[in-house]
């Protein structure tokens, strides 16, 4: 069971499937207005609307949640609601050393045109080539 609600919990949010609560919340007489909220991980949200039921405002926000979701991009929807880590976001380990080589190249490069103008002597220069090399 705990790996049910655990797969449930780390899984992606469907677009479609929020888009069917929220519409389902909204025709349904009994009182499940919020279950989409539910389903998005907000809880407290889902609480107001449950503890709201008996009122015209969970349906109101229901269907204007569902035109919401209908609206937004699939990107944006994953963006804001799908368990999404940083470690998704983040650029890829090849990526960053590659940008990094290209930085320490770049600083090498104008390491080297300052000891041409006599601006860095060898010694400088050789200091600061090592530990720019010794950062890759």
């Amino acid at each position: 069971m705990y790996e049910i609600i655990t797969r449930i919990e780390s899984s992606k949010r469907q677009k479609p499937t929020a888009i069917i609560l929220a519409l389902v919340s909204v025709v349904l007489p009994i009182p499940i207005a919020g279950l989409h909220k539910f389903y998005l991980r907000q809880y407290l949200w889902g609480i107001v609307y449950l503890a709201l039921w008996s009122t015209p405002i969970p349906k109101i926000a229901c269907a204007i949640d569902a035109i919401w979701y209908l609206l937004q991009d699939s990107k944006g929807f994953d963006a804001y609601y799908s368990s999404i880590t940083s470690t998704d976001l983040a650029p890829s380990t090849e990526q960053m050393k590659l940008e990094h080589v290209q930085a320490t190249t770049l600083a090498l490069e104008k390491l080297e045109q300052l000891r041409q103008q006599g601006l860095v002597s060898e010694m400088e220069f050789e200091q600061k080539r090592r530990q720019l090399l010794e950062k890759l």
